[in-house]
């Protein structure tokens, strides 16, 4: 089943991409959708009815999602890319392989709003790839800081508005209006601790530089961690290499080989080469390196698939997860 705002009802979905006035898709992607799903009629998403229906995926504007995805969660599980809920205290913004322990929050969420169902946002898919490297350092390592600056794919602007071709082109674009803040939130809170009264978000700061670059898809980013220990490359390596190991055992259909591909190429990653690795649902890292600049400094690169991992794929993982810890 496929829903919309009042103005794409009635109409089927390969008519509701379709832009009034130009004919164009306004939604991009760069597989085309199968032809089945193109011709599922839209839905009027206001009165949609949830009967039968044991997960919607939202991926609306955070105004909408403030409105609709209560209405959905009294009866129905919501796993969401959009950003409405995120900060709220019964909220958990759930991780494959990072924080799936924070899942109980949903328990405490239902009792608290009378639910049947749930809300389970993802996080910014600037922040995604950037969660998936720091677990492993923060579990062995400890963290003290974090320094990161993006170099996003305009994939992650949507195609509707999105970025215009003039801005783009020949240029990085220096700020993404709220990007770095949300990065700098949620990756505190995802990392932090469970305890009764919620999550604690991790003590540690994050300063985010986000930036818009001429790539259609893949957000890369360089980070630079200081860490409460010292530690070896050939340790930071082995914790790399290892971490994800107990999440990708389950077996879960959209789950990847690896959580984390470490490269050894200086090279690489690049977002050509590496967003689609493992379908998309790694997060490839490369030029790993000690940071003379921080205390027990590290740095490295990492490539994440903003609309795979970072979006609808990784929404379906999480469901994937929440269904065998029954949760769905």
């Amino acid at each position: 089943m496929v829903a919309a705002s009042e103005r794409s009802a009635g109409r089927s979905y390969a008519e509701a991409l379709r832009d009034a006035k130009t004919g164009a898709r306004r939604w991009w992607c760069n597989e085309e959708p199968p032809t089945d799903a193109l011709r599922l009629p839209v839905e009027n998403a206001a009165e949609l009815n949830l009967a039968g229906i044991d997960v919607v995926f939202s991926a609306v504007e955070s105004d909408v999602a403030r409105e609709l995805e209560p209405r959905f969660a009294q009866t129905t599980a919501v796993l969401s890319t959009a950003s409405a809920f995120r900060y709220e205290e019964d909220v958990p913004i759930l991780v494959p392989g990072v924080n799936l322990a924070h899942a109980a929050q949903i328990d405490i969420q239902r009792r608290r709003r009378g639910w049947r169902g749930f809300i389970a946002p993802l996080p910014n898919c600037t922040t995604m790839g950037l969660v998936i490297t720091l677990k492993p350092l923060l579990e062995q390592f400890g963290i003290e800081r974090v320094l990161m600056t993006s170099m996003q794919g305009i994939s992650g602007a949507g195609r509707s508005p999105g970025v215009v071709a003039l801005d783009i082109l020949d240029n990085v674009i220096p700020y993404i209006p709220s990007e770095e803040e949300k990065v700098a939130r949620e990756t505190t809170k995802i990392l932090g601790v469970l305890g009764e009264g919620g999550v604690a978000p991790a003590a540690f700061p994050v300063s985010a530089t986000c930036t818009r670059a001429a790539v259609m898809e893949g957000h890369t980013e360089a980070v630079s961690v200081s860490l409460d220990t010292n530690a070896t490359l050939d340790e930071v390596v082995a914790a790399f290499r290892s971490f994800g190991d107990a999440f990708v055992r389950l077996g879960l259909p959209s789950a990847p080989q690896r959580l984390i591909t470490l490269h050894d190429d200086p090279f690489r990653p690049q977002p050509r080469l590496d967003r689609d690795a493992d379908g998309g649902m790694t997060t490839s890292v490369g030029r790993l390196r000690a940071c003379a600049a921080l205390e027990n400094g590290i740095a490295y690169l990492l490539v994440s698939h903003n609309t795979k991992m970072g979006a609808a794929k990784g929404a379906v993982l999480t469901a994937e997860y929440l269904a065998t810890a029954g949760y769905l």
